[in-house]
């Protein structure tokens, strides 16, 4: 069911958004806040989905405006700083629902934005269209013809080129293809925008980017740990650039437009265990903070974490390598403030992770952009300080997830 809302109610709703982005510090530039107020953001999320928590089941509930109660609930979310999942899709190996897509927050989307330093006529490629909304952000500041989108999902580019129409924004190319193919035939760009999470970042989108341009690009680690980073092409085949100071992140890219399969679960080796103490706590790996970026960067490409519950009813986080390692950490502490671990195999997995909190304390526990990455086709280095400051490779998984 569609529904049309007045022109008067949205751009009200519209011009309050951006009065909210402004407020909160996040949009700078008055080119921005014009596009915040003339491109309706309900014409992009006619629809979106909530989740319910049952126990460690998620459950993903659609929400299809219809009644006054339900439109007036859904304006207020669409003309909100909210993220909002707009697709679900099955975990093949898990019997599990997963969010695939969504409408980011639009005060996310204008730091972004601001931050790719566009100026008129930039020609700028965006990977993973969505909804079409920042696309249609980017059509109103640079005119359709500089933009260029693409999303794994022919449903989702054909009801984003269907939106971008019904605003006049013909002229922008969207296509169908994996994102870290880029699009070859329309190169080069002045600016590349990714909105979802990779291991590394593509080969094709060094060579599709132009001397001295710009990319935004989320990176992110086996542990789900990672950021936001602004690459120049400051050489033949090379970026090079920081991560922003603020935090932003990204669902991980999609390889296929089907069901979702998770990350594998590496097989334990069944070598004895051994039992000792740390006095790391194991809640330092959680989350998408500097501390667990750092950490991965002294860990095995393809490392797995969870976190379960023992009969006992103790809390475990557990680490698992492709070479049959693993280890086991308590998360409540013993009297003395230790931890028990339990670990087995050729790679002592908490000891790298000792090692690594060993070095983000002498480090200063340094903040996002006062790290660094420089990305060649065949090697990405991440740094602290300068290129040339302490380094690190950044481990990226043997399955290729993330780079071309």
């Amino acid at each position: 069911m569609s529904i049309t809302v007045p022109e008067s109610t949205w751009r009200e709703l519209a011009r309050l958004l951006a009065d909210d982005i402004s407020a909160a510090g996040k949009m700078r530039t008055p080119e921005w806040r014009a596009a915040v107020e003339n491109v309706p953001r309900h014409l992009f999320v006619p629809r979106y989905y909530t989740d319910e928590q049952n126990g460690r089941s998620r459950s993903w509930i659609l929400q299809e405006p219809a009644n006054s109660d339900s439109i007036t609930r859904w304006l207020k979310l669409v003309y909100s700083r909210t993220t909002l999942v707009t697709q679900v899709a099955e975990f093949a190996d898990r019997g599990t629902q997963a969010a695939v897509s969504s409408s980011t927050k639009p005060d996310l989307m204008i730091r972004m934005l601001e931050a790719l330093e566009v100026a008129e006529g930039m020609r700028v490629l965006e990977i993973g269209t969505g909804t079409g909304y920042n696309a249609a952000l980017l059509s109103h500041r640079l005119g359709a013809e500089n933009v260029y989108s693409v999303d794994i999902d022919t449903h989702l580019i054909d009801n984003a080129r269907d939106r971008l129409h019904r605003l006049g924004y013909t002229a922008a190319t969207l296509a169908a293809v994996d994102g870290i193919e880029g699009l070859p035939d329309h190169a080069p760009y002045d600016r590349i925008i990714a909105t979802c999470a990779l291991f590394a970042v593509p080969a094709t989108w060094i060579t599709q980017l132009r001397p001295n341009g710009l990319a935004l690009v989320h990176i992110e680690g086996p542990l789900g740990a990672g950021n936001l980073l602004a690459l120049r092409h400051v050489a033949l085949d090379t970026m090079q650039g920081r991560f922003l100071p603020w935090w932003g992140c990204f669902m991980r890219r999609r390889a296929t437009a089907g069901p979702s399969v998770g990350s594998p679960r590496p097989a334990r080796t069944g070598a004895t265990p051994i039992t000792r103490t740390t006095a790391l706590d194991p809640a330092e790996l959680d989350g998408g903070a500097r501390f667990p970026f750092l950490a991965q960067l002294h860990l095995p490409p393809g490392v797995f974490r969870g976190m379960w519950h023992r009969d006992d009813g103790t809390t475990i986080t557990e680490l698992r390598a492709p070479d049959g390692s693993w280890c086991e950490i308590t998360r409540e502490p013993d009297p003395d403030g230790c931890h028990t671990v339990r670990e087995a195999g050729p790679t002592a997995l908490c000891a790298h992770i000792e090692t690594a909190w060993e070095q983000w304390t002498d480090l200063g526990t340094p903040a996002w952009h006062e790290f660094g990455l420089t990305a060649t086709p065949t090697q990405h280095t991440i740094w602290f300080g300068a290129p040339n400051g302490p380094n690190w490779p950044l481990p990226i998984p043997d399955d290729n997830a993330g780079r071309a």
